[in-house]
């Protein structure tokens, strides 16, 4: 911590709770304290030896920030918690006292890229949808996909009151197709193929702006290389990618495969 303190809602954020900005707001409603006083300003600074409490709760900045991609397998659950008790992505990282939290969405049933950190910033401006980050998408149907329904995604389709619209979709086979989104609403493109009477029997993230999922197995984890954080916080040039015709993305075997729980390990980087 620098010398002459840090502003409270960036010791928030280091300390892997929430975004600065999301820190404010907590802060703002009185739920912070700071050597046993309430503290509503936000620009109030923080030293190494104060204590400070959310909700009564001592926080610590974290040791360390980390970055893990992660190639989920179809039936884990990204959040922290669920009610159901199903299998956690979360249980499939590396074991790391850091509390990490998961970037952005992918469903229960979907598989693929996803990542997971402790640095609240980092995931608040990949979320924010000003970021324009690329997902990329391979989707094999249950049936032939129509043009009605490539064409009608890429005007952009009102459902339940959202407008739901791809950047590109690229018809790989008869029941397969290559999808790029940028802002990405919640089940997307189930969604879209539910209206037009099909169902997604794979759907994968194969790629998040500049990161591809490559050979990463189906379970594993990898750090996030330091030009690879630069490039989906703006500072470099993105590539432009799409998947070739008549071929499953990288890893796409593994789709037809069950997935095991495998062992977390501690991190050896």
């Amino acid at each position: 911590m620098e010398g002459d303190g840090i502003r409270l809602q960036v010791f928030l954020a280091r300390a892997g709770i929430c975004s600065r900005r999301a820190a404010e707001e907590m802060i703002g409603q009185g739920r912070v304290t700071v050597n046993g006083l309430e503290v509503r300003e936000r620009g109030t600074k923080v030293l190494p030896d104060d204590r400070v409490l959310l909700d009564g709760r001592p926080l610590e900045t974290e040791r360390r920030l980390l970055y893990l991609a992660l190639n989920k397998p179809p039936g884990y659950i990204c959040s922290s918690l669920d009610p159901q008790g199903r299998p956690r992505a979360l249980d499939l990282l590396p074991a790391v006292p850091e509390r990490l939290y998961g970037v952005g969405r992918l469903d229960f049933l979907s598989s693929g890229l996803i990542f997971f950190t402790n640095d609240g910033d980092f995931a608040a401006k990949l979320g924010h949808p000003s970021a324009g980050i690329e997902k990329e998408y391979f989707v094999e149907a249950t049936g032939h996909v129509p043009d009605e329904l490539i064409e009608a995604f890429l005007r952009g389709i009102e459902l339940e009151g959202e407008f739901l619209k791809a950047k590109s979709v690229t018809r790989l086979q008869s029941r397969s197709v290559g999808i790029v989104l940028v802002e990405g609403k919640n089940r997307e493109i189930r969604r879209v193929f539910s209206r037009f009477r099909l169902h997604p029997l794979h759907l994968r993230r194969i790629r998040i702006g500049p990161v591809r999922i490559g050979n990463l197995a189906q379970g594993e984890s990898r750090p996030l290389e330091e030009t690879e954080r630069e490039l989906l916080l703006g500072k470099g040039e993105i590539p432009q990618t799409e998947l070739p015709a008549g071929k499953f993305p990288e890893g796409n075997a593994e789709n037809r495969k069950e997935s095991r729980k495998k062992p977390r390990k501690e991190l050896t980087w």
